[in-house]
């Protein structure tokens, strides 16, 4: 029988694997900065499986950016939704 493709899944696991030196020379709360974007890599390994892009690490940086931009989305909601009751407060005691 011949061998199957690996799943992008397995390609994801590869590249982190090779970049252990650089995780292993940055500063601990970068080593934990570094293994976050990883995850965030890894939460959208399915999509990445679909593209099958000849260049697998622009599909990693993409996933790591779109994890990104959904944190930056929910810390401005967290803001304005603060924003807006400090509003109402202050408001409410005029």
């Amino acid at each position: 029988m011949g061998r199957t493709n690996p799943t992008f899944r397995d390609l994801l696991t590869s590249l982190e694997d090779d970049w252990q030196d650089y995780r292993r020379a940055l500063r601990r709360p970068d080593q934990d900065r570094f293994d976050r974007l990883w995850e965030d890599a890894r939460q959208h390994a399915d999509a990445g499986g679909y593209l099958n892009h000849q260049n697998p690490m622009v599909v990693v940086l993409f996933s790591m950016l779109l994890a990104q931009e959904k944190r930056i989305e929910d810390l401005e909601a967290e803001l304005e939704g603060g924003r807006s009751e400090a509003t109402e407060a202050d408001d409410a005691a005029s």
